[in-house]
């Protein structure tokens, strides 16, 4: 169990602020630097987060892009990239298929999204013949880190599927529990949510959380403990469960919200970072390896526990 899973083992709220991300990237570090290809690194901040990591001796950057760009963001960011290597394309998008190139090749081990909108490194990724796919669906999760909660909270998907299905969502579940079993949360409570905790033949969203639950039963989700419908307040809040008289294992005490899809996700995670002063690291999953996917509105921190979060799956899935 990783330090920032012994945490949540023990459910103690951190008595200083961003103590679970020290304890993520002290649970990263230590080992040999991960290779990692960074796609399109052509600002400041792209270039600020490689860098970054770099230094704090998560990963290896492998700088891909247009030659005079990425030295020209680099120069604007400050930084010294003469040690890095530097694989020059002529464009955004071949810098995505050069990227999912190396991890293909076993040069790299990650992919890092730079200064390029997501879903163009999200084609290179998906591509059928060239991409990255595996026979699980890709989906983003967000680990946050929020201020009052007692345990480390996973938030999936905000970031790749629109409107999943409940196939996509199976998958989706699936790639939450072994995220969150990877920093030590071994049996993790999964809340699959809707606006109420009852199934509403009126309301897709809580017969797809049933079902994903009765999944879980029969052995198609494995690892985690599912309840659903419930709704945000039911599982976060073990008042707010007594009170709706709701009895469950996962019900106040839940370690993964599952959103019925990306707006809401998207919604959940930044009012919690931007209201409630949580800090949001996420990666992809479901690719063949992990991908990072960082934003010029992150914190070096936030950044940092990505990179992190994705050097710790990598490891686990090499000991695997």
């Amino acid at each position: 169990m990783t330090e920032f899973g012994a945490l949540e083992a023990t459910h103690a709220v951190p008595s200083a602020p961003h103590a679970r991300y020290r304890h993520l990237l002290a649970s990263a570090k230590g080992g040999a630097p991960v290779p990692t290809a960074v796609v399109h690194p052509c600002d400041a901040a792209a270039i600020l987060a490689a860098t970054e990591a770099a230094a704090e001796g998560l990963i290896m950057p492998i700088l891909v892009g247009p030659d005079a760009k990425i030295r020209a963001a680099a120069e604007a960011a400050g930084v010294d990239i003469s040690g890095l290597r530097l694989v020059s394309t002529p464009h955004s998008h071949a810098s995505a298929a050069q990227g999912v190139a190396l991890v293909r090749s076993g040069e790299a081990q990650l992919l890092m999204k730079g200064a390029l909108h997501t879903d163009e490194l999200m084609s290179a990724v998906v591509a059928a013949d060239s991409g990255l796919r595996t026979g699980r669906r890709i989906s983003h999760v967000y680990l946050m880190d929020v201020p009052g909660y007692p345990r480390p909270l996973l938030i999936t998907d905000a970031a790749i599927n629109i409107a999943p299905d409940l196939e996509t969502k199976r998958d989706i579940v699936q790639n939450a529990i072994e995220l969150a079993q990877v920093i030590g949360v071994l049996k993790p409570r999964v809340a699959i949510l809707a606006a109420v905790e009852t199934v509403n033949p009126r309301m897709p969203t809580t017969i797809e959380a049933a079902a994903l639950c009765k999944m879980a039963d029969r052995g198609q989700i494995v690892g985690g403990l599912l309840d659903g419908p419930l709704a945000l307040d039911n599982a976060i809040s073990p008042d707010a469960a007594a009170e709706k008289g709701i009895v469950s294992v996962v019900a106040g005490r839940a370690d993964i919200l599952v959103v019925p899809d990306l707006e809401a996700g998207n919604m959940l995670a930044k009012q919690l970072t931007f209201l409630s002063g949580a800090d949001a690291a996420g990666i992809v999953l479901g690719a063949r390896v992990p991908i990072i996917l960082t934003s010029r509105a992150d914190s070096a921190r936030t950044r940092s526990a990505s990179c992190a979060l994705a050097v710790l799956v990598a490891r686990a899935r090499r000991a695997a």
